[in-house]
C-alpha cells in the first residue's frame, strides 16, 4: 500500500496557513459545507492514528505515509486505544451517517480528528485532511479546527485518456490515476483503440498490435493548415499487454477509480482493418494501412458481415474480464456511411431488418453490441451518435457535440454524461495559439470550464436526474508527450473537479482561482509536473480608454514573482518586479502599453499579457449622410493569405451586400480566401465605445479610417479588442477577415457606454 502513494506523496504537501483565511481551507473541489471553529490541532511524534476495519486501516496507512514522508513525523498507527498526549486522527467508516456513498464528514477538534467516511467517502476525507495541512515543515504543523460535510453533485465524474493517437506511458497513467483521486475524480475513461493505432493486447487476434498497433510515420504539422502537411518518417506505435492492464486496473482501483475502456466502433477503426482487412465493406477489401494522418476516415467496420459481430464479440470477451467496470464505452461516433451505401452486405443487412437508411444501420449495429454487453452483465455508454436511427435500450449517451445530446438521451429516460467540447475538451487551447503549444484548436480557458453547469435547466427535474456527470476529454492528436498532457490538463482539471462534485450554490470563482488554484499549483511547481502558469490576477489581454489605470495584480501562483514594463517591449527576469500597487497615467491623445508576465520558483513562465491603455483623443465627428440600405458592402477573395493586408477589394471574386459580418456566406466555396465588408455603423449616443473581433484565423476592425481592433495573422479563433471615442451619427467601418483553412468563424461586437456587449447586428449596419 506504501509504494502507491507516488503523486500524493510527492505533490501533497498541502496548503500553507492561507487556510485559515479561506473559507474553504484550501480544499478542491470547494466542500459542501466548512465551519470553522476556535483552535487548532498540532501533529506531533506523540499524536496517534486510529483505525477500525481493514479498510480503514489502508487509508490510515497512507495518511501515516503522508506525514512520514511530508513533515518526517512518524505517527504509530493502532487498532487499539494507544496513549496518545498530543491528540488522535481517527479513522472512522462506521462515524459516517451520511447516505450518500462517496459522503464524508471531518471534525477537526483541539485533540482529536475524526475521519469519517465508507470505503471512497473515507479516502476523500484523507484527501481533504491532507490539503488542509500547512506546506511549512518547521515545527509540528498546525491546521484550525473544523467541521466539514462533504458529498459530490455527481456519482459519474471522469476524466479521459486518449492514447490511440499517441501512447502513454504505463508510469505516466498511474500518475494521471493519482491526480484524478486527488481530485475526488472517480472514472478514468481509457480510450484504447483508434484509426491510428490500437493500443490494447488481444489473444485471439494478434495482429491488431502487431500490425494495428504501429504506424509508418505520422502527421507534423496540423490538418487545419496552421503548419505544413508534412510527415517524420519515424515509425510509431507500442500497446499495453493484458497484465499491464490489469496493473493499471489494479492500480486505480486502490483509489477509488473505476476504469472504462472504450473499444470504438463501427467507425474510428482503421488500425483494425490494417491488421484484418476483411472486416471491412466488399468482397477483397483492402489492402489498409493504420492511419497516419488526423480527421475522420471513411473505412469502418462492416455492418453486413456476421463476421465482424464475431470479430467484436471475441475482442470484447478477452476485454471484460481485464475491466470489472458496469460501463464498456463502444464510441459509436464519426462513422462515415460512405462504405455501407456502396456495400451489398450493408444494403442486404438494411432490407433483410426492414431500416430505413445507414443512420439505422448504425442504430442496428449498436444495438446488437448491446445486446451482447447486456448478456455478460455490462452496460454500454456511447458518444451522442448513438442516437442517431434510435438509441438502444439501456445505453448511456456521452454528449460531445454539444448539449443536445444529453438533453435528448435524458428526455428519452437515458442516463447522460455530459462532455461538451466547448467546456470540457482539455485538448483546446488555453490561451492565444502564438503563446501555446501545438494544439487542435479551440479555446478554453479555466474560467469557461468552472463556468459550465452540466445539469441543463431546460429538463424537468426528473429528468435531470439523468444527467449522472461530466467528463473533460484529452484526445492526442497534437499532445505526443506525457509533459504536454500535463499541461493541457492544469489547472483546468481544478476547475472540472470543481463542476463535479460541489453545488452551485457552493461554487465561488473568485475564491477558486484567487485563493485556492494558487497554492495548488505551488505545490504542483516543486514536482516534476509540467503545468500552465495563468496569467497574473488582474492582467488581461485588452485595450482600455483611461488617463489613468489602477495597477492592482496578484500572483496567479503562490511564491512567484510578476514581472512588467511599460514600454512594449516582453517582460523578463531583468525588468521590474510587480512589489505593490501603482496607477498609470496616461496624457491626452496618447497610449501605453502594460506587459506582463509571471515566472514561478521553479522557473516556468506564463504568457504574456498585453494591456493596451489609451487616453482617446476628442471624439470623432459624424459623417453628414443619411444612407439609406441596411447591411455591409462584401468583397470575397479566394486565395491564401497570411495577413488581411493581402486582401486587395479590387481582384475580389465576388462582391454584394451582405446583411451581418459573417463569413457563413461563403462557406463551402474556398477551403482558404479572405472579405472585406464596407459600409457605416450608425452610433447612438457619444461615448467611448469598445469594439472587438473574435476569429479565425486574422481579422481588423477600422473606424473612420483608423484601426480599432488589431487581431491579425493565422490563429485559432481568438478575440482582440480596441475603443474608440464616438459622437453620435454615422461612421464608416470597414471590416477584414481572412481564413486560412479550419473553422472558419468570424464575429464583430460593440461595447456602448454603460451596455452590454453585442453582436454588431444589421440594425446597426448600412451602406
Amino acid at each position: 500500500m506504501r509504494k502507491i502513494l507516488t503523486l500524493l506523496t510527492c505533490c501533497l504537501f498541502a496548503l500553507t496557513s492561507f487556510a485559515q483565511n479561506d473559507p474553504n481551507l484550501g480544499i478542491i473541489p470547494a466542500p459542501k459545507s466548512v465551519m470553522l471553529k476556535a483552535g487548532q490541532f498540532q501533529f506531533t511524534k506523540q499524536s496517534g492514528i486510529l483505525f477500525e476495519t481493514a479498510e480503514d486501516y489502508k487509508i490510515a496507512s497512507l495518511f501515516h505515509d503522508f506525514l512520514k514522508n511530508s513533515y518526517f513525523l512518524d505517527i504509530p498507527v493502532a487498532k487499539a486505544f494507544i496513549k496518545a498526549p498530543n491528540g488522535v486522527i481517527r479513522f472512522s467508516s462506521s462515524g459516517y451517517t451520511g447516505k450518500n456513498a462517496e459522503g464524508y464528514s471531518l471534525s477537526i477538534g483541539p485533540k482529536q480528528i475524526n475521519v469519517s467516511g465508507k470505503g471512497a467517502g473515507l479516502f476523500y476525507a484523507m484527501q481533504s485532511l491532507m490539503q488542509i495541512l500547512p506546506v511549512v515543515r518547521e515545527g509540528a504543523p498546525k491546521i484550525p479546527c473544523a467541521e466539514i460535510n462533504d458529498e459530490p453533485r455527481y456519482k459519474y465524474r471522469g476524466m479521459h485518456l486518449d492514447v490511440g493517437r499517441h501512447m502513454m506511458p504505463l508510469p505516466f497513467i498511474k500518475k494521471y490515476i493519482d491526480v484524478l483521486a486527488q481530485y475526488k475524480l472517480n472514472t478514468f475513461h481509457w480510450h484504447l483503440t483508434e484509426d491510428q493505432g490500437w493500443r490494447i493486447e488481444i489473444k485471439k487476434y494478434l495482429k491488431l498490435t502487431q500490425v494495428g498497433g504501429f504506424r509508418a510515420q505520422t502527421l507534423i504539422g496540423h490538418y487545419h493548415d496552421r503548419m505544413p502537411q508534412a510527415f517524420d518518417n519515424t515509425p510509431y506505435g507500442g500497446f499495453y499487454t493484458q497484465d499491464e492492464v490489469k496493473q493499471i486496473v489494479a492500480y486505480a482501483t486502490s483509489k477509488y477509480i473505476t476504469v472504462i475502456p472504450e473499444i470504438e466502433m463501427p467507425g474510428h477503426s482503421v488500425a483494425a482493418l490494417a491488421a484484418y482487412p476483411e472486416l471491412a465493406c466488399g468482397d477483397n477489401p483492402g489492402p489498409f494501412k493504420t492511419a497516419e494522418n488526423w480527421g475522420v476516415k471513411e473505412d469502418v467496420y462492416c455492418a453486413g458481415k456476421e463476421s465482424t459481430f464475431n470479430f467484436l464479440q471475441d475482442v470484447l470477451t478477452e476485454i471484460l474480464p481485464l475491466f470489472p467496470s458496469t460501463y464498456i464505452h463502444i464510441g459509436g461516433d464519426e462513422c462515415p456511411k460512405t462504405r455501407w451505401k456502396e456495400c451489398k452486405y450493408c444494403q442486404k443487412r438494411i432490407a433483410d431488418n426492414n431500416l430505413k437508411n445507414e443512420e439505422e444501420l448504425q442504430s442496428y449495429f449498436i444495438h446488437r453490441m448491446e445486446k451482447f454487453l447486456n448478456s455478460k452483465g455490462r452496460q454500454i455508454i456511447g458518444w451522442d451518435e448513438i442516437l442517431q436511427g434510435g438509441l438502444a435500450p439501456n445505453a448511456t449517451v456521452m454528449s460531445w457535440t454539444g448539449v443536445n445530446g444529453g438533453i435528448a438521451a435524458a428526455k428519452q429516460n437515458h442516463d447522460a454524461i455530459m462532455t461538451p467540447g466547448n467546456f470540457v475538451y482539455f485538448d483546446h487551447l488555453q490561451g492565444k495559439s502564438d503563446q501555446e503549444p501545438l494544439a487542435i484548436g479551440g479555446y478554453t480557458p479555466m474560467q469557461e470550464v468552472y463556468s459550465y453547469d452540466p445539469t441543463p435547466s431546460t429538463l424537468t427535474p426528473e429528468q435531470q436526474k439523468h444527467i449522472i456527470g461530466v467528463q473533460a476529454n484529452v484526445w492526442t492528436e497534437y499532445i505526443a508527450t506525457p509533459q504536454h498532457v500535463e499541461y493541457m490538463i492544469f489547472p483546468r482539471m481544478y476547475a472540472l473537479s470543481e463542476i463535479a462534485w460541489t453545488s452551485l450554490e457552493n461554487k465561488n470563482y473568485m475564491n477558486f482561482a484567487e485563493q485556492r488554484v494558487p497554492k495548488h499549483l505551488a505545490q504542483l511547481d516543486k514536482t516534476n509536473t509540467v503545468y500552465r502558469v495563468p496569467t497574473a490576477i488582474g492582467a488581461k489581454d485588452t485595450v482600455i480608454a483611461a488617463a489613468e489605470y489602477p495597477v492592482r495584480l496578484k500572483p496567479s501562483v503562490t511564491g512567484a514573482k510578476i514581472y512588467y514594463t511599460i514600454n512594449g517591449y516582453t517582460p523578463r527576469e531583468t525588468d521590474k518586479t510587480y512589489s505593490a500597487d501603482f496607477n498609470i497615467k496616461i496624457p491626452a491623445g496618447e497610449q501605453c502599453t502594460l506587459k506582463t508576465i509571471v515566472i514561478t520558483p521553479s522557473g516556468k513562465r506564463s504568457a504574456v499579457t498585453t494591456t493596451t491603455l489609451v487616453n482617446e483623443p476628442s471624439a470623432g465627428a459624424a459623417l453628414n449622410i443619411s444612407p439609406g440600405n441596411k447591411g455591409l458592402r462584401y468583397f470575397y477573395l479566394p486565395g491564401d493569405f497570411t495577413s488581411v493586408a493581402q486582401l486587395d477589394t479590387l481582384q475580389a471574386a465576388e462582391k454584394g451586400t451582405a446583411p451581418s459580418v459573417s463569413p457563413a456566406k461563403f462557406r463551402g466555396k474556398a477551403r482558404t480566401f479572405g472579405t472585406v465588408f464596407t459600409g457605416y455603423i450608425n452610433i447612438e449616443k457619444d461615448g467611448v465605445y469598445s469594439f472587438s473581433t473574435t476569429s479565425d484565423d486574422g481579422s481588423q476592425l477600422w473606424i473612420d479610417n483608423k484601426l480599432v481592433v488589431q487581431n491579425d495573422g493565422k490563429h485559432f479563433n481568438f478575440e482582440t479588442n480596441g475603443v474608440a471615442n464616438l459622437l453620435k451619427g454615422y461612421h464608416k467601418i470597414e471590416l477584414r477577415y481572412f481564413q486560412a483553412g479550419g473553422s472558419n468563424e468570424f464575429k464583430a461586437y460593440v461595447t456602448a457606454p454603460g451596455k452590454a456587449k453585442q453582436e454588431i447586428t444589421e440594425s446597426m449596419l448600412f451602406n
